[in-house]
């Protein structure tokens, strides 16, 4: 199932000006399939309301649709990606909703309407840029006002720090080490492809 859906998310088109400010790393394709078989694999992708954060080119949205998901929202702030990721969506035959609203405009409950949903998966800024410092943290706290189980891709070695913020509000950690395969994307990239060492986190509300 991993290496089908890794096939069908090559289709998915990467922006055509990403951000380095905006930390606009596109999820590849096989670290998006690992995350989401993960999630699926613990029934929390099938049948249930799933949001996207920083979806960008939609990636991890749409697989989520390809594998049976009720309802799929991205959220995302850059009206560039927006209209990448809806072609996207339209060229895999899956209906997504891409709603543009920054991460910290995020409510329970947006003009009378429940924005409650089972699973939020993201792929967040690291936080590398000044710009984006502490963006991880504010990506992590509005996933939880919006579902009780949060799939993210992280750092290497930020459990410590997960554990140090989350496990206090009632939350379980459990990591699964991989890998990213990142491509050169922009001008300070030395070589054309490095291997970077990153967590995927399984997160859930336990009390």
């Amino acid at each position: 199932m991993k290496k089908e859906l890794e096939i069908l998310l090559e289709r998915v088109e990467d922006l055509k000006r990403p951000s380095v400010a905006e930390e606009q790393y596109s999820t590849p394709p096989a670290l998006a399939a690992e995350l989401l078989t993960l999630a699926f694999l613990h029934g929390d992708i099938a049948g249930n309301v799933v949001y996207d954060l920083g979806s960008g080119n939609g990636i991890l949205a749409i697989g989520a649709k390809l594998l049976g998901a009720k309802e799929v929202i991205g959220i995302e702030r850059d009206s560039d990606a927006i209209e990448v990721a809806r072609e996207n969506s339209r060229k895999l035959g899956v209906e997504v909703e891409f709603r543009r609203c920054d991460v910290r405009d995020i409510r329970e409950r947006e003009e009378g309407m429940d924005m409650s949903g089972d699973t939020v998966v993201m792929n967040p800024p690291f936080g590398a840029q000044r710009v984006n410092r502490h963006a991880d943290r504010l990506f992590l706290k509005k996933a939880f006002v919006l579902a009780p189980v949060v799939y993210s891709i992280h750092n290497a070695g930020s459990e410590p720090f997960l554990r140090a913020i989350l496990e206090p509000a009632g939350v379980a950690i459990t990591r699964f080490p991989t890998t990213l395969n990142l491509r050169r994307r922009f001008w300070f990239h030395k070589k054309d492809k490095k291997l970077i060492h990153v967590d995927m986190y399984r997160m859930s509300r336990v009390r």
